[in-house]
Formats: C-alpha cells, structure tokens, sequence
C-alpha cells in the first residue's frame, strides 16, 4: 500500500507540476509537494492538518519538542502551534512526496458523534502526533488523490472521501487523540478559541485574564494547559506569532523593519530587531530579502 500511494502522489506531481512544487488541488486546503533535496528548517504556524508523507522524511520541531515521520507516517497537528519544519530525506532519484490535508473539525466532529461507541479522550499532551498510517488510511489517501483528476466529481464524492478518512482515524491506535481534536469541550478546542483572540490582532498586548475567559478556565489551569499542549508559555507564543508577522509583513506587503515592528506592536524597532534575529537567526532586512529572492510563500 505504501507504494500505491507514492505512485498516486508522483504521478499527479508528475501531471501538474513536476520537481520541486507545492501544488493546488482542487480543494482548498489539500495540497501536494515535491522536493528533490533536503530543505533547511523553516519557520511556520502549524494549521490542524494531516501532513502526510509518501516517499522520504521530514521533521518538525516545536520549541524543545522534535518529532521525525517518514514514508507510511503522518503529522497530525491539533491546534494551531508554531515550529521549525524541514525535509530530511530527499534526492532527485527518490524526491520527497508529501500532502497536506487541512481538517474540517465540523466534519470530524460529525463522524465522532455519529459513532455508536466513539473513542475515550486519552490523557493531555503535545497537540501534535505522528500517526503511522493503516493500510485503510492509505487506500483513502491513494483514492483522494485520483479524485483530483477528475474535478466535477470532488463536489460530490470528497465529502464521503473525508468521512471514512475520519472513521479509519478515529477508530485507529491514536483515535483517543484524534477524539480531542473533534470534541468542543476539550482543552484542545478551549485554548484554540483563546489562541484564536490572540491571532485577532497580534498587536495587542497579551492579557492572560482575557485568554483564560476565552477557554473557560481559570489562570493557573490555563497556563498548564497552554504550556502542555504548545510546548510554550502564552507570552512565548504571542511573540512568535508577532515576529512571524512582521516577516510576513516585510516579505508579501514590502514593509520596511520599523513599519513592520510597529505594525505588530512593537513600540521599539532596536528591540523587534534584536528578537527577530534571535528567533530566524539573521537581521530583519537580510531575512526579508533572503526570502523574497528565493519566492518562499508565507
């Protein structure tokens, strides 16, 4: 099975885009990739998705977390984290092939709870996971990706696609993880909505009283369950989450260093500096240029 799907991910690279691509689909939020050699870390907001691999490796590394996956595996992220993802394993004779499948948590939730005895959360920890892939999983990916050739039947036949894609992972070994992802009670979900009141507007200064309200916790509960399912403190996510939208800012919107600090709140450009370079490892303007002469899509 794991070479069927890697003949069915290589062969619609093949057809749309060939060596070196990150290619459309004709559903929003799937999306296929190629890559001939390995790729340096690059930093970037973890969406809840299922990012799988077909041929190859790679790693992401989320504060002082590392989670490797490789061909027959995939990342499953449940909650928006920032983190260093990179290609590990990659030649031209044998390219990485990878998808990334964005999860419909209406969807999911639908499934769940239509599931006559669904799965126990299990215990909290890091909101992301490797799940290495069933030979059901795997049939659902291969079918997935022929869907796209055709694309007047994916209006009519992905939704059932995404179903029984849903079932097989929650009925699997990581179906208790995958359960929290779903249910709108869990800690996953409430800190969601107050990660959510952060990425509104990342110039605000942070207030932990109003994040806590917003998942329906109280402070040292929150902070915990922050800090668990993140691998970071509140304050270390806001300000991740505003550097890389200064550099966002400097990349697609050609803002220069001080507009781009004050835009993402910032009230000293030396200062917004120092820690931009502290987090990419280059000054703010070498880091913008770097990134726009080689068209890395933020």
């Amino acid at each position: 099975m794991p070479t069927d799907l890697k003949r069915a991910v290589a062969d619609y690279v093949a057809r749309h885009g060939g060596d070196d691509a990150v290619l459309a689909t004709p559903v929003e939020g799937v999306v296929l990739m190629c890559s001939t050699c390995a790729r340096l870390p690059f930093r970037k907001v973890y969406k809840p998705s299922l990012c799988v691999v077909a041929q190859g490796a790679k790693r992401i590394e989320l504060n002082d977390r590392v989670l490797d996956y490789e061909a027959g595996a995939a990342l499953a992220v449940g909650i928006e984290l920032p983190g260093h993802g990179s290609v590990t394993r990659a030649t031209r004779a044998e390219p990485f092939l990878g998808m990334t499948i964005a999860f419909d948590i209406a969807l999911l939730r639908e499934v769940l709870e239509q599931m006559p005895v669904p799965p126990r959360p299990s215990g909290e920890r890091l909101g992301a996971f490797v799940e290495h892939l069933s030979a059901p999983v795997q049939d659902c990916l291969v079918r997935l990706v022929a869907l796209f050739e055709t694309p007047e039947a994916v209006p009519v036949l992905y939704p059932a696609l995404m179903r029984e894609l849903y079932y097989r992972l929650l009925t699997g070994p990581n179906g208790r993880e995958f359960c929290k992802i779903a249910r709108s009670d869990s800690h996953i979900q409430r800190i969601a909505d107050a990660i959510w009141l952060m990425r509104k507007d990342v110039s605000r200064p942070l207030r932990i009283e109003e994040m806590a309200e917003a998942a329906r916790m109280g402070l040292s509960s929150f902070y915990r369950h922050f800090k668990t399912l993140t691998a970071l403190t509140p304050l270390q996510y806001h300000k991740q989450l505003r550097l890389l939208e200064a550099r966002r800012l400097m990349v697609a919107e050609a803002a220069n260093v001080t507009h781009a600090a004050f835009r993402v709140g910032y009230e000293s450009p030396s200062q917004f500096s120092r820690e931009y370079a502290r987090m990419f490892g280059t000054a703010p303007k070498r880091d913008a240029q770097s990134l726009k002469a080689l068209a890395v899509p933020l």
